[in-house]
């Protein structure tokens, strides 16, 4: 009896899809300095939400928030009081706290609030939250019109906040608790990097 049955090569594996490389190959760094912070506020105040845009570099640096963090940020988190305070409710299961609120972002806040309607701090065009997806989009859109030679992305707003604070000297673990962050290595990185870890190594 003939048999029908053939032999067939085996299929070649399919290509693994292509990889994305570190952020490293994209850009020298992934924070903002102060002073970069400062230029994108700048630049961001010349746009057409110039006032509304502006404020939300500053909160979310003052604070170190996340994009999820500022799309969900609503005006109920903001304590104007003898002592003006935000509640911050963190993402992906971090530690909530409560942050003092300085004079010229508490001025640009309440300039804002009197331009909302609904309960989110930073509206959309259309008068409802942002997506963090959008968030990133016009942060990366106000770091091409500032003139950096670089991609912003919105997520660097946290990571300065906590170089920031580690370069003014504060402690990690004070640094920890500010940022929300449940694993203290998370926090490490900004206090490694900090110039002011080897003040002293040259001391007369």
């Amino acid at each position: 009896m003939i048999s029908h049955l053939k032999l067939v090569s085996p299929k070649k594996k399919p290509k693994p899809f292509p990889q994305r490389k570190p952020n490293s190959e994209y850009r020298q760094r992934e924070y903002l300095t102060a002073d970069e912070v400062e230029k994108l506020i700048k630049a961001a105040k010349s746009g057409r939400y110039g006032q509304r845009d502006s404020t939300l570099i500053l909160t979310a640096f003052r604070h170190g928030l996340r994009a999820k963090e500022i799309a969900e940020l609503e005006w109920n988190q903001v304590e104007y009081s003898r002592s003006p305070s935000l509640h911050v409710r963190r993402a992906k299961n971090g530690k909530a706290s409560v942050h003092p609120i300085r004079g010229d972002e508490l001025r640009a806040l309440r300039e804002l609030q009197r331009n909302t309607t609904g309960p989110y701090v930073f509206e959309s065009e259309r008068g409802g939250p942002f997506v963090p997806s959008a968030l990133n989009t016009l942060i990366k859109r106000i770091g091409v019109r500032a003139g950096f030679d670089f991609s912003v992305h919105i997520h660097m707003l946290r990571h300065a906040t906590g170089f920031a604070l580690a370069n003014k000297g504060h402690d990690t673990r004070s640094i920890q608790d500010y940022l929300g962050h449940r694993n203290i290595q998370h926090t490490v990185r900004y206090s490694e990097l900090a110039p002011t870890k080897f003040k002293d190594f040259w001391r007369d």
